[in-house]
Protein backbone atom coordinates (compact mmCIF):
# COMPACT_ATOMS: atom_id res chain seq x y z
CA UNK A 1 0.00 0.00 0.00
CA UNK A 2 1.47 3.41 -0.96
CA UNK A 3 1.92 6.00 1.82
CA UNK A 4 -1.03 8.28 2.51
CA UNK A 5 1.20 11.27 3.35
CA UNK A 6 3.79 12.13 0.73
CA UNK A 7 3.76 15.92 0.41
CA UNK A 8 6.17 17.97 2.51
CA UNK A 9 3.65 20.80 2.19
CA UNK A 10 0.92 18.84 3.93
CA UNK A 11 -0.73 20.74 6.83
CA UNK A 12 0.28 17.88 9.13
CA UNK A 13 3.92 18.25 8.14
CA UNK A 14 3.73 22.03 8.53
CA UNK A 15 2.26 21.61 12.02
CA UNK A 16 4.97 19.11 12.96
CA UNK A 17 7.68 21.55 11.94
CA UNK A 18 6.07 24.34 13.94
CA UNK A 19 5.94 22.11 17.02
CA UNK A 20 9.71 22.42 17.14
CA UNK A 21 9.09 25.84 18.69
CA UNK A 22 8.14 26.12 22.35
CA UNK A 23 5.67 28.95 21.76
CA UNK A 24 3.72 26.93 19.21
CA UNK A 25 3.71 23.85 21.44
CA UNK A 26 2.32 25.93 24.27
CA UNK A 27 -0.36 27.48 22.09
CA UNK A 28 -1.53 24.17 20.65
CA UNK A 29 -0.83 22.09 23.78
CA UNK A 30 0.57 19.44 21.48
CA UNK A 31 4.04 17.91 21.05
CA UNK A 32 5.73 15.17 19.06
CA UNK A 33 7.05 11.85 20.35
CA UNK A 34 9.45 9.91 18.12
CA UNK A 35 10.33 6.26 18.01
CA UNK A 36 8.49 3.04 18.94
CA UNK A 37 9.25 3.18 22.66
CA UNK A 38 7.83 6.68 23.10
CA UNK A 39 4.77 6.00 20.92
CA UNK A 40 4.03 2.76 22.77
CA UNK A 41 4.13 4.50 26.16
CA UNK A 42 2.15 7.53 24.94
CA UNK A 43 -1.00 5.56 24.10
CA UNK A 44 -3.34 7.48 26.43
CA UNK A 45 -2.12 10.82 25.09
CA UNK A 46 -2.03 10.16 21.34
CA UNK A 47 -3.76 12.40 18.81
CA UNK A 48 -2.41 10.84 15.59
CA UNK A 49 0.36 8.44 14.60
CA UNK A 50 2.46 8.72 11.44
CA UNK A 51 4.48 5.74 10.28
CA UNK A 52 6.38 4.54 7.21
CA UNK A 53 5.12 1.31 5.59
CA UNK A 54 8.31 -0.49 6.66
CA UNK A 55 7.99 0.67 10.29
CA UNK A 56 4.30 -0.26 10.22
CA UNK A 57 5.29 -3.87 9.63
CA UNK A 58 7.91 -3.82 12.39
CA UNK A 59 5.64 -2.22 14.95
CA UNK A 60 2.26 -3.73 14.11
CA UNK A 61 1.51 -4.23 17.82
CA UNK A 62 1.87 -0.52 18.55
CA UNK A 63 -0.37 0.45 15.67
CA UNK A 64 -2.96 -2.15 16.66
CA UNK A 65 -3.08 -0.69 20.17
CA UNK A 66 -3.43 2.84 18.76
CA UNK A 67 -6.27 1.82 16.45
CA UNK A 68 -7.98 -0.03 19.31
CA UNK A 69 -7.88 3.28 21.20
CA UNK A 70 -9.43 4.94 18.13
CA UNK A 71 -6.30 6.93 17.35
CA UNK A 72 -5.88 7.68 13.62
CA UNK A 73 -2.82 6.00 12.07
CA UNK A 74 -1.52 7.38 8.78
CA UNK A 75 1.25 5.90 6.66
CA UNK A 76 3.82 8.40 5.44
CA UNK A 77 6.81 8.44 3.12
CA UNK A 78 10.35 8.33 4.51
CA UNK A 79 10.75 11.96 3.44
CA UNK A 80 7.69 13.06 5.39
CA UNK A 81 8.78 11.23 8.54
CA UNK A 82 12.27 12.73 8.20
CA UNK A 83 10.74 16.20 7.92
CA UNK A 84 8.65 15.63 11.04
CA UNK A 85 11.55 14.19 13.04
CA UNK A 86 14.10 15.99 15.17
CA UNK A 87 16.65 13.18 14.87
CA UNK A 88 19.32 12.55 12.27
CA UNK A 89 18.24 8.93 11.77
CA UNK A 90 14.44 8.70 12.26
CA UNK A 91 12.98 5.38 13.39
CA UNK A 92 10.02 5.60 11.04
CA UNK A 93 7.28 6.39 13.56
CA UNK A 94 6.16 9.73 15.01
CA UNK A 95 3.15 10.57 17.18
CA UNK A 96 1.29 13.79 17.78
CA UNK A 97 0.49 13.90 21.50
CA UNK A 98 -1.52 16.01 23.91
CA UNK A 99 0.17 17.84 26.78
CA UNK A 100 0.01 15.76 29.93
CA UNK A 101 1.28 17.97 32.76
CA UNK A 102 -0.80 18.16 35.93
CA UNK A 103 -1.60 21.09 38.24
CA UNK A 104 0.90 21.31 41.08
CA UNK A 105 -2.00 21.30 43.57
CA UNK A 106 -3.06 17.90 42.25
CA UNK A 107 0.39 16.48 42.91
CA UNK A 108 0.36 17.84 46.47
CA UNK A 109 -3.13 16.45 47.09
CA UNK A 110 -1.86 12.96 46.27
CA UNK A 111 0.49 13.14 49.29
CA UNK A 112 3.67 12.16 47.43
CA UNK A 113 6.54 10.40 49.20
CA UNK A 114 9.27 10.96 46.63
CA UNK A 115 9.48 13.93 44.25
CA UNK A 116 12.17 15.28 41.92
CA UNK A 117 12.19 19.06 41.49
CA UNK A 118 14.13 20.44 38.53
CA UNK A 119 15.09 24.01 39.39
CA UNK A 120 17.04 26.00 36.79
CA UNK A 121 17.74 22.87 34.70
CA UNK A 122 18.30 24.20 31.18
CA UNK A 123 19.56 21.20 29.20
CA UNK A 124 16.66 19.20 27.72
CA UNK A 125 18.67 15.98 27.63
CA UNK A 126 19.40 16.28 31.34
CA UNK A 127 15.78 17.09 32.14
CA UNK A 128 14.55 14.01 30.29
CA UNK A 129 17.19 11.80 31.87
CA UNK A 130 16.36 12.96 35.40
CA UNK A 131 12.69 12.28 34.68
CA UNK A 132 13.67 8.77 33.56
CA UNK A 133 15.70 8.29 36.77
CA UNK A 134 12.76 9.47 38.87
CA UNK A 135 10.48 7.00 37.14
CA UNK A 136 12.96 4.15 37.62
CA UNK A 137 13.36 4.96 41.32
CA UNK A 138 9.60 4.88 41.81
CA UNK A 139 9.12 8.60 42.43
CA UNK A 140 5.56 9.84 42.71
CA UNK A 141 6.02 13.02 40.68
CA UNK A 142 8.40 15.41 38.96
CA UNK A 143 8.16 19.20 39.14
CA UNK A 144 9.83 21.53 36.63
CA UNK A 145 10.14 25.10 37.85
CA UNK A 146 9.45 28.12 35.68
CA UNK A 147 13.21 28.62 35.25
CA UNK A 148 13.73 25.15 33.74
CA UNK A 149 13.66 23.87 30.18
CA UNK A 150 10.42 22.99 28.41
CA UNK A 151 9.27 19.48 29.31
CA UNK A 152 8.08 18.95 25.73
CA UNK A 153 11.33 19.89 24.03
CA UNK A 154 12.01 17.06 21.54
CA UNK A 155 15.36 16.23 23.19
CA UNK A 156 13.74 16.06 26.63
CA UNK A 157 10.99 13.79 25.33
CA UNK A 158 13.55 11.45 23.74
CA UNK A 159 15.82 11.42 26.79
CA UNK A 160 12.92 10.41 29.03
CA UNK A 161 12.66 7.15 27.01
CA UNK A 162 8.91 6.96 27.60
CA UNK A 163 9.04 7.83 31.31
CA UNK A 164 7.41 11.16 30.53
CA UNK A 165 4.17 9.20 30.15
CA UNK A 166 4.52 7.21 33.37
CA UNK A 167 4.31 9.63 36.28
CA UNK A 168 2.64 12.95 37.13
CA UNK A 169 4.60 16.03 36.08
CA UNK A 170 3.93 19.69 36.94
CA UNK A 171 5.55 22.48 34.94
CA UNK A 172 6.14 26.21 35.31
CA UNK A 173 6.02 26.19 39.12
CA UNK A 174 8.04 28.97 40.81
CA UNK A 175 10.73 27.33 42.93
CA UNK A 176 9.53 29.11 46.08
CA UNK A 177 6.01 27.82 45.52
CA UNK A 178 7.31 24.32 44.90
CA UNK A 179 9.38 24.24 48.10
CA UNK A 180 6.71 25.75 50.31
CA UNK A 181 3.94 23.64 48.84
CA UNK A 182 5.86 20.41 49.34
CA UNK A 183 6.86 21.37 52.86
CA UNK A 184 3.22 22.15 53.61
CA UNK A 185 2.28 18.67 52.39
CA UNK A 186 4.66 17.12 54.91
CA UNK A 187 7.50 16.51 52.47
CA UNK A 188 11.10 17.10 53.54
CA UNK A 189 12.84 19.28 50.95
CA UNK A 190 16.48 18.46 50.25
CA UNK A 191 18.67 20.48 47.91
CA UNK A 192 21.29 18.40 46.10
CA UNK A 193 24.54 20.33 45.87
CA UNK A 194 28.18 19.28 45.70
CA UNK A 195 29.00 21.90 48.33
CA UNK A 196 26.25 20.79 50.72
CA UNK A 197 27.02 20.80 54.43
CA UNK A 198 25.47 17.36 54.89
CA UNK A 199 26.68 14.09 53.39
CA UNK A 200 24.24 11.66 51.77
CA UNK A 201 25.85 8.68 53.50
CA UNK A 202 25.50 10.38 56.88
CA UNK A 203 21.83 11.11 56.18
CA UNK A 204 21.26 7.44 55.36
CA UNK A 205 23.09 6.32 58.50
CA UNK A 206 21.05 8.72 60.60
CA UNK A 207 17.80 7.21 59.32
CA UNK A 208 16.40 10.51 58.07
CA UNK A 209 15.90 9.42 54.45
CA UNK A 210 12.81 7.30 55.05
CA UNK A 211 10.55 10.35 55.39
CA UNK A 212 8.63 11.75 52.40
CA UNK A 213 11.28 13.63 50.45
CA UNK A 214 11.60 16.07 47.55
CA UNK A 215 15.02 16.42 45.95
CA UNK A 216 15.78 19.79 44.34
CA UNK A 217 18.29 19.61 41.48
CA UNK A 218 19.91 22.71 40.03
CA UNK A 219 21.62 24.00 36.94
CA UNK A 220 24.19 21.81 35.21
CA UNK A 221 26.95 24.43 35.32
CA UNK A 222 26.43 26.48 38.47
CA UNK A 223 24.22 24.35 40.69
CA UNK A 224 21.65 25.96 42.96
CA UNK A 225 21.66 29.66 43.83
CA UNK A 226 21.82 30.57 47.50
CA UNK A 227 18.19 31.72 47.59
CA UNK A 228 17.05 28.29 46.38
CA UNK A 229 19.32 26.45 48.81
CA UNK A 230 17.79 28.52 51.61
CA UNK A 231 14.34 27.11 50.82
CA UNK A 232 15.45 23.56 51.61
CA UNK A 233 15.41 21.76 54.95
CA UNK A 234 18.98 20.67 54.23
CA UNK A 235 21.60 20.91 51.49
CA UNK A 236 23.05 17.46 50.84
CA UNK A 237 26.09 16.44 48.84
CA UNK A 238 26.78 13.08 47.22
CA UNK A 239 30.12 11.92 48.66
CA UNK A 240 33.01 11.60 46.26
CA UNK A 241 35.21 8.73 47.46
CA UNK A 242 37.51 8.66 44.48
CA UNK A 243 39.36 11.33 42.53
CA UNK A 244 36.48 12.54 40.34
CA UNK A 245 35.94 16.28 40.54
CA UNK A 246 32.14 15.94 40.58
CA UNK A 247 29.15 14.04 39.24
CA UNK A 248 27.00 15.23 36.37
CA UNK A 249 23.41 16.22 37.09
CA UNK A 250 21.69 13.04 35.95
CA UNK A 251 24.10 10.75 37.81
CA UNK A 252 23.77 12.73 41.03
CA UNK A 253 19.98 12.71 40.67
CA UNK A 254 19.95 8.94 40.23
CA UNK A 255 22.09 8.43 43.34
CA UNK A 256 19.91 10.71 45.48
CA UNK A 257 16.57 9.34 44.27
CA UNK A 258 17.63 5.73 44.71
CA UNK A 259 18.97 6.47 48.19
CA UNK A 260 15.57 7.82 49.19
CA UNK A 261 13.73 4.98 47.46
CA UNK A 262 15.74 2.34 49.29
CA UNK A 263 15.33 4.04 52.67
CA UNK A 264 11.59 4.40 52.18
CA UNK A 265 11.14 0.80 51.11
CA UNK A 266 13.23 -0.48 54.00
CA UNK A 267 10.97 1.40 56.38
Amino acid sequence: MPPELTSLRSPRVTTARKLGKRSFRGKERRFLAEGPQAVREALEHLVEVYVTPEAAERHADILAAARAARVPVLTASDEVIAEMSDTVTPQGIVALCRFLDRPFAEILAARPRLVAVLAHVRDPGNAGTVLRCADAAGADAVVLTDASVDLYNPKAVRASAGSLFHLPVAVGVPVEEAARGLAGAGVRVLAADGAGERDLDDELDAGTMAAPTAWVFGNEAWGLPEETRALADAVVRVPIHGRAESLNLATAAAVCLYASARAQRAR
